[in-house]
Parts: C-alpha cells; sequence; structure tokens
C-alpha cells in the first residue's frame, strides 16, 4: 500500500477538503497523508481527530510514535496532554490513548531512523510554557522540540512576523511543515491552516507570509522514510 509514498515529489495537502475515514476503534478517525506498507501497519503520517470519550484499545510503536496535539487534550498512562503538546515515544512504547473532551492530533508512526546503540528520547513538551526564541531568520522565531547531534532530523515550531519579504529556504534533508495558523505563500500556492507540505531532498522555496502564520516544521526526516520505489522492491525480492 502507498499513499504519497514517491518521496520525490513536492506535495501540498490540504487536510480540509479530506474526509475523515474510520480507524479500528470506531471513536477514533483519522484523515492518512502518507503510507508506506501495511494499511495498519505501515509508515504513515495523518491528522486524527479523537471524539469526545473516545478510547483507542493498548497496542505497542514499533519504530516510535511522533504526536502534535493541535486541539482538545489526548491522555494516556502518562498524563494528559493539551493543545500545544509535542509527544515523542520510543521504540516498542506501548499505551492505550484516550480523550475525554475530544482532540486534534498530528502523528507520525514508524518514522524513528534507526541508529545502532542509541536508543530514541522519550519526551513531553508542552510548548504553550516556552518563550518563543529568535532564530537566525530575521522575523522569524521559533520553539525547540527535537534535536539530537545522533539523528538527522530536527524539529520545531516557527512564528513568522506579517511581512511581505519573500525568504529563501533550503533543505537538504527534506523538509515537512505544517500550517497551524494564518497563511504561507510559495511557489504552489497559498496554504493556510490545516495545510500539510513535504519538500522533497535537496529542494529548496521561496515563502511569505504577509498576515504572520505558525508552522510546525520537521527537517532531515526525509531520507530515512521508507518510498514507494523501496516498498515496492523489497516485495520483488520477498522481503516483505
Amino acid at each position: 500500500m502507498s499513499l504519497n509514498g514517491d518521496l520525490s515529489r513536492r506535495l501540498a495537502v490540504d487536510t480540509n477538503e479530506m474526509e475523515w475515514q474510520p480507524s479500528p476503534s470506531g471513536t477514533v478517525l483519522r484523515k492518512r497523508l502518507h503510507l508506506v506498507g501495511e494499511v495498519e501497519s505501515g509508515q504513515v503520517t495523518s491528522l486524527v481527530r479523537y471524539l469526545p470519550d473516545s478510547s483507542f484499545p493498548e497496542h505497542e510503536h514499533p519504530e516510535g510514535e511522533e504526536i502534535f496535539v493541535l486541539e482538545g487534550t489526548f491522555s494516556d498512562h502518562l498524563g494528559h496532554a493539551r493543545a500545544g503538546t509535542h509527544l515523542l515515544n520510543p521504540e516498542g512504547f506501548a499505551h492505550a490513548p484516550y480523550s475525554e473532551e475530544g482532540c486534534l492530533i498530528f502523528v507520525k508512526l514508524r518514522q524513528y531512523d534507526a541508529v545502532a546503540g542509541v536508543p530514541r528520547p522519550q519526551r513531553r513538551t508542552a510548548t504553550e510554557e516556552m518563550d518563543w526564541e529568535q532564530s537566525s531568520v530575521e522575523g522569524v522565531e521559533h520553539k525547540p522540540l527535537f534535536s539530537d547531534p545522533h539523528f538527522p532530523d530536527t524539529t520545531r515550531l516557527e512564528r513568522w512576523a506579517p511581512s511581505p519579504s519573500e525568504r529563501r529556504h533550503s533543505h537538504p534533508g527534506g523538509a515537512e511543515i505544517w500550517v497551524i495558523h494564518g497563511e504561507l505563500h510559495d511557489e504552489a500556492g497559498t496554504h493556510g491552516p490545516g495545510t500539510w507540505l513535504r519538500l522533497p531532498v535537496r529542494t529548496s522555496h521561496t515563502a511569505t507570509a504577509p498576515s504572520g502564520c505558525t508552522l510546525y516544521v520537521k527537517t532531515g526526516a526525509l531520507p530515512s522514510l521508507r518510498s514507494e520505489t523501496s516498498q515496492r522492491g523489497a516485495y520483488q525480492m520477498g522481503e516483505v
């Protein structure tokens, strides 16, 4: 199974135009943005909605899990994660998540790049309690969410001040961007809240935010993702 599995393609997906699909739990819905592998066990990026008083059966997370809570409160045995919380759960982590009030989360599964002998950390970061820091780009503040010299990917929130000035951004390791607030403009058009962008490895784009915007940005992770080409090759070799 492959959905947007060609990592060489630039993508801009407006999730507001997508229909919600059921998950194995009848009270949890999803909009899948990227999937390579088996339908319920592949490498996947999704927008997920927990309805009020919803739950999901206990399960493990081979190759880890990353969550950013967009709305409401996401809960498990470790506690309650409110809107603005970023969660990293390491390989093999198990939980039975639920939400009493309902929530909306951005989720990435099975996407941890394995480094021999170096486990991924487990973290819960309440970004609402963090101060914005000035980044190396004028007019752009950030809140670092993950950076580790052992791993190629970095994750952060960015807040762009209103400006008509265009900024050229290069992404040697590719990039994924989720628009949280405001609008981001680039060569592909205007991207509002709920838009997911993926920029391939060794590409760049020229972007501006005349009214300002807030973004979730992940860079450097694409080389470690499985593509539909590699998956197809594995099937042909009998490895999958």
